[in-house]
C-alpha cells in the first residue's frame, strides 16, 4: 500500500510542479506536513544533496523519499510516479506538437505557463532560505529580542561570504563544486 501512496503522491508532484525541480519544492513541503514522510529539516537536506549530486533535482527527492520510506521499491515507486506524467504528456503531445506549434492559442498557453513556473520557482526560494535562514520554533531567554533570535546567524554569514565570494572575479570562475565542498566542510566545523 505504501508503495502505491508513493507513486501517486509523486505522481501529483510531477503533474503539477511545471518547471523544472526547484518548482517541486513547494509540492514536496506540502507532501511532507500531509504525510509525516519527512520534515522542514529533511527537506533543507534533500534539497542540499539532490542539488550537489548528479541527475534532476526532482527525480533525486524522488527517490531519496521513496527509498527513506518504502526502502529501494519504494525509490522505485516515487521515480516512477514523478516522471510518469511527464513521460505521458509528452507521448500525447508529440504526435500533435508539430501541427499546433504554430496556433496562437498554444503559444497562449505556453506564455501563460511562464508566470506560474516562475513563482514555483519563487516559493521554491522562499521555502528554502525560511528552512536555511531561520529559527522556526524559537523559545526566548529573557534579554534576548525577538528579531536576532529568529534568524541563524552563521548561516546567515556563510551565505553573505559565499555571494561576496562570486563577486570577486579569480573566485568566479572556479567551478562551482568548489563552493559546495568549502560550505559543506564550514557545516561540518561550524556545526551549521
Amino acid at each position: 500500500m505504501i508503495f502505491l501512496r508513493l507513486f501517486f503522491e509523486f505522481f501529483k508532484v510531477g503533474l503539477f510542479a511545471i518547471g523544472g525541480g526547484l518548482a517541486t519544492i513547494p509540492f514536496l513541503s506540502d507532501m511532507g506536513a500531509r504525510t509525516g514522510w519527512f520534515s522542514a529539516g529533511d527537506l533543507a537536506n534533500m534539497i542540499a544533496i539532490s542539488e550537489s549530486t548528479p541527475g534532476p533535482i526532482g527525480v533525486n527527492m524522488a527517490t531519496y523519499v521513496g527509498f527513506h520510506t518504502g526502502g529501494v521499491l519504494g525509490g522505485a515507486a516515487a521515480t516512477l510516479g514523478l516522471v510518469c506524467p511527464s513521460v505521458l504528456i509528452i507521448l500525447v503531445i508529440a504526435g500533435f506538437l508539430k501541427k499546433f506549434r504554430e496556433s496562437r492559442g498554444v503559444d497562449a498557453v505556453f506564455y501563460g505557463i511562464r508566470p506560474a513556473s516562475t513563482a514555483l520557482i519563487a516559493a521554491a526560494l522562499a521555502e528554502v532560505c525560511s528552512i536555511a535562514l531561520m529559527f522556526h520554533e524559537v523559545t526566548l531567554p529573557e534579554n534576548q529580542a525577538a528579531v536576532t533570535a529568529l534568524f541563524y546567524w552563521p548561516a546567515i554569514l556563510l551565505a553573505v561570504v559565499v555571494f561576496a565570494c562570486l563577486q570577486v572575479k579569480p573566485l568566479k570562475q572556479l567551478h562551482p563544486i568548489v563552493f559546495i565542498a568549502l560550505s559543506a566542510l564550514a557545516g561540518i566545523v561550524f556545526q551549521l
